[in-house]
């Protein structure tokens, strides 16, 4: 199987639709990180603002919404016992203590498995896969209790545990079943991004070369019973003209897991002004992300700069092996520059500008241990209070820290477990399945 780190290295450096996007750390893993992490930035936070942040993540639930750490998992074959994650584990992306020092209160944990699988048809038999290693690591673990509601993360909370959701990264796992779908529901899943790297069957992703030019008829039938269910439909990694669909056919609030402002850095990753102007009507939330590639604004310009050293390289060099040597020398000599926290500051100004305070999170994405791949001073799960101290610098109230460390997520939760309440009063499940390129059409579900 492709693993997270491996297919986040072997997308890094391709051109799609026309952008050209980064290595993503590519071959760069860092020695790891221990408690407390090491990224510094030019102007540390103030230790004073760091524990007033980290007071006021013990008010509320932070809650995180994407971490990978069952993939990690599934590397050493889901063997839970290699790694105590009640003791500090440097080589995985997180574990129990340095998830307390970080302040996290909930954490969404990702299932994630490469959307080329949507290929060999073996997408769903990968998802159970990691579902399996997800559930079990919850349970494994005194200090976590799997969450399926708005009220059991703050239950759980009060407790003293970690809440733990699941949410699938890509609609290519269901296979085009509304049948699986629900299986997902039931296991525990509270979102579903609905595509991952690539297009799928019934949606364009934002990496990809349009297709479907948003989503078909079959992908709004998916956000309609993602409603009925009560799962939160995730316009992370879709196009923006698929995101304008999810959010004129949604009849609940939508997230964005972990993606930042296309205008602060223009990655098609990121979400475009137009969407965050709909998303406050929504009554969404964007969960900002800290990979580097997504946050930096001088990323543009040094894509622009790898691309023209690509095309000279295509024109001096006659094999694929010389190429790619001349890249990943041109890679060491001139690399991405690393933004900082600051940098992820100034896309969650930006939403706020946009979309207003009630419409963002967090979702750093965090897949692999320590390295590069983050924001400079966020390089692990420890150092969400650093980031919460710099926007108390920038006068952020203590309201503001706590809609975004939380409260914005729980508002929009218990909107769409209300929305799919009244749902099931009078929608039936979603009948429909597609089969190649050819889709069945045995609809209980009223057409729209």
């Amino acid at each position: 199987m492709l693993t997270r780190r491996n297919f986040l290295a072997k997308v890094g450096a391709c051109s799609v639709a026309g952008l050209t996007l980064g290595a993503f750390g590519k071959g760069a893993f860092a020695s790891p990180l221990t408690a407390g992490g090491t990224g510094l930035q030019a102007n540390p936070p103030d230790p004073a603002l760091v524990d007033r942040a980290r007071a006021l993540l013990k008010q509320a639930p932070f809650i995180e919404t994407h971490n990978d750490l069952p993939s990690m998992l599934l590397e050493v074959k889901g063997d839970l016992v290699r790694y105590d994650l009640s003791k500090v584990q440097p080589k995985l992306c997180a574990d129990i203590p340095r998830l307390r020092e970080g302040g996290v209160g909930a954490q969404y944990w990702s299932v994630f498995v490469e959307s080329a699988t949507q290929k060999t048809h073996t997408s769903l038999h990968e998802a159970m896969r990691e579902f399996d290693v997800a559930l079990r690591m919850i349970r494994s673990q005194a200090d976590f209790e799997q969450a399926r509601t708005a009220d059991d993360i703050e239950r759980i909370f009060k407790a003293g545990k970690i809440a733990c959701l699941i949410g699938v990264e890509g609609g290519h796992m269901i296979e085009n079943s509304a049948a699986s779908l629900r299986v997902f529901y039931d296991l525990g899943a509270r979102y579903m991004t609905l595509t991952h790297w690539d297009n799928i069957d019934w949606a364009d992703s934002a990496t990809d070369r349009p297709e479907h030019y948003g989503l078909t008829g079959f992908g709004k039938q998916v956000v309609r019973e993602m409603n009925r269910l009560g799962m939160f439909v995730d316009l992370s990694h879709v196009s923006a003209n698929s995101m304008r669909d999810a959010l004129r056919v949604t009849r609940a609030p939508v997230i964005f897991s972990h993606s930042s402002s296309f205008a602060v850095n223009p990655h098609p990753r990121n979400v475009p002004d137009d969407v965050l102007q709909q998303v406050p009507a929504n009554g969404g939330v964007v969960h900002v992300n800290f990979i580097k590639e997504f946050i930096s604004p001088k990323n543009q310009a040094w894509q622009d700069r790898r691309t023209e050293a690509l095309r000279k390289l295509h024109l001096q060099e006659s094999t694929d092996a010389a190429i790619t040597k001349g890249i990943e020398e041109w890679e060491k000599t001139n690399p991405l520059p690393r933004p900082t926290i600051s940098d992820v500051a100034d896309h969650i100004d930006h939403i706020r500008q946009v979309a207003g305070i009630d419409h963002i999170g967090i979702g750093a994405d965090y897949y692999q241990a320590g390295g590069d791949s983050m924001a400079q001073g966020l390089e692990d799960v420890t150092r969400y209070p650093y980031l919460f101290a710099e926007l108390l610098r920038r006068k952020y109230s203590d309201d503001d820290i706590l809609k975004i460390a939380g409260r914005n997520h729980l508002r929009a939760m218990r909107q769409m477990e209300k929305v799919a309440a009244e749902l099931q009063k009078s929608e039936t499940p979603l009948e429909a399945r597609i089969s190649g390129s050819s889709l069945e059409r045995r609809y209980t579900l009223a057409k729209s």
